[in-house]
C-alpha cells in the first residue's frame, strides 16, 4: 500500500470520527525490514518507528539517526528484563511494560540515568494465556504500582485476539486508560487502524501496509 496512502487512509479515518489528525501518531513498524525500505521512509519523511527487538534495533539505528537527525523510537515488542538498560538508552518509548519485575528494573535504570522513556502499559484485553499483558482486572493496580515506583506511565496497549472483532477491545482498553487519567492508547495495526482510529487510539502501529511483506529468512 505504501505511506503516502497510509497517511490518507488516517486522514478519512478521523474526518469519520470527527478527529484531528494530529492527535493520532502513525508508528511505521521497521522490524526486520531492509534497509532500502526504511530509508525510503525516512527519505518520504516518516520520523516515527517501531521495533520489536532491542538488538535489532541497536544495529540499525544509531546510524540512521546520525544520517536523518532526530528520529523517535518506539519498542512495541516483549522486553527482556536483562535487555531493559539498552532498551532506556535508545528508546523513546516502551508499549510492553506488562509486568512487576519489568517495572521495578525499569524504575532502578530511570533513577541511575535519568533517561525516562514514555510507557505504555500492555493489557492483555482477551486474557490469553499464552501473549504477555497484565490482565483487566489487574490493570489498575498495575498502573498504581508503576506510578509508585514514579515510572512515566502515559498510557496502554493492546494487541487484540487474531480473528475477534478488535472493537470491544479497544473500547476496552480505552476505559482503563481513562478511569486511570491515562491519555495515550497505542492500538490498531494494519488490519485495524481505521477501528482504532475510531475508538480513540492515539498510537497506531502499521508495519506490512508500509513496507510490503518481511523478507523470509535468507532470501
Amino acid at each position: 500500500m505504501g505511506l503516502t496512502e497510509i497517511r490518507q487512509q488516517i486522514d478519512r479515518a478521523c474526518a469519520a470520527a470527527g478527529r484531528d489528525p494530529a492527535e493520532v501518531t502513525l508508528i511505521a513498524v521497521s522490524k526486520l525490514q531492509p534497509d532500502d525500505r526504511v530509508t525510503a521512509a525516512l527519505d518520504a519523511g516518516q520520523r516515527v518507528f517501531g521495533e520489536n527487538y532491542v538488538q535489532e534495533a541497536q544495529r540499525k539505528w544509531p546510524a540512521l539517526r546520525d544520517r536523518w537527525g532526530q528520529v523517535e523510537l518506539h519498542l512495541i515488542g516483549p522486553l527482556q528484563t536483562n535487555k531493559a538498560r539498552s532498551a532506556v538508552e535508545l528508546f523513546d518509548a516502551i508499549h510492553s511494560l506488562d509486568r512487576p519485575s519489568l517495572a521495578q528494573r525499569l524504575a532502578r535504570i530511570v533513577q541511575d540515568t535519568g533517561r525516562a522513556p514514555r510507557l505504555f502499559v500492555q493489557v492483555n484485553t482477551g486474557d490469553e494465556p499464552q501473549k504477555a499483558g497484565i490482565a483487566p482486572a489487574q490493570a489498575d493496580g498495575f498502573i498504581a504500582e508503576c506510578r509508585a515506583l514514579d515510572l512515566p506511565v502515559t498510557g496502554c496497549m493492546c494487541i487484540p485476539p487474531d480473528a475477534q472483532d478488535p472493537r470491544p477491545h479497544f473500547r476496552l482498553l480505552r476505559e482503563i486508560a481513562t478511569r486511570n487519567g491515562l491519555p495515550a492508547l497505542s492500538m490498531g495495526m494494519s488490519a485495524d487502524f481505521e477501528t482504532a482510529i475510531a475508538e480513540g487510539a492515539t498510537h497506531i502501529r502499521i508495519g506490512s501496509a508500509i513496507f510490503g511483506a518481511r523478507p523470509k529468512a535468507g532470501t
